[in-house]
């Protein structure tokens, strides 16, 4: 079992979790209260990552951060070393690549508040921001429960993007899934198996907790459609 790929997949899913959690809230608070007719394009790019390859997501931004664009020359002046194929620049492509896994049940959490009681807070003198903090948050809190663990799930898996923008440095970007990549190329299948087997059952927890915090979920995935006999 190799350590150093755990604990590195541990702190990267770790952060992106955080900072989706920070950035994640107010963007998901106006995609579900705002009533901009356009919004349907933030719906879009944000939900990108879905749709998209991870290699063409992580080609793009490896272009963006890489030593020839702007991005790339201010952060290797400013650190010494370069933005692409480093930890920082597997931080930032994992955020990008996750960010639809929290945003959509951030916003779908919001959008199942009753407006009423929203509404109450307002007449009752709270400003918005109370209103969110002591209304909203405590109301949304398995949806938001829900996109952390499903963010965190979705790191410690992915494999394209890290690949593209991180490389393969141990110790530096090198995660689980291209550790266990690395052990089927050199034909080490046992290491690979356990390895493996570590992420089977770490990803079965997280679905056990993201369908016991959402009930709904739970119900609708197992419910059948129900067909009224006709009467003659």
């Amino acid at each position: 079992m190799n350590w150093q790929a755990i604990i590195l997949t541990a702190k990267l899913s770790s952060m992106v979790s955080l900072i989706l959690l920070l950035v994640g809230l107010p963007l998901a608070a106006w995609v579900a209260f705002s009533r901009w007719r356009w919004k349907f394009l933030v719906h879009a790019v944000v939900g990108l990552p879905l749709v998209l390859p991870p290699t063409v997501l992580g080609f793009y931004v490896l272009v963006a951060i890489g030593g020839q664009s702007p991005v790339g020359r201010w952060y290797t002046h400013l650190t010494g070393h370069s933005f692409a194929f480093s930890f920082q620049g597997l931080l930032l492509a994992s955020v990008l690549y996750s960010l639809p896994f929290a945003v959509q049940p951030f916003a779908a959490a919001f959008s199942s508040i009753d407006p009423k009681l929203i509404a109450a807070s307002s007449v009752l003198g709270a400003s918005r921001a109370r209103t969110f903090v002591r209304v909203v948050l405590p109301l949304s809190f398995t949806g938001i429960l829900t996109g952390i663990v499903l963010s965190f799930a979705h790191t410690v898996g992915e494999f394209g993007v890290v690949l593209m923008v991180g490389g393969n440095i141990p110790g530096v970007t090198q995660t689980l899934s291209i550790y266990i990549y690395d052990q089927v190329q050199a034909f080490n299948f046992a290491d690979a198996n356990r390895t493996s087997f570590v992420l089977l059952i770490f990803s079965f927890l997280a679905l056990c907790v993201v369908y016991a915090a959402n009930p709904q979920l739970r119900s609708g995935w197992l419910s059948q459609p129900k067909f009224k006999r006709a009467e003659p």
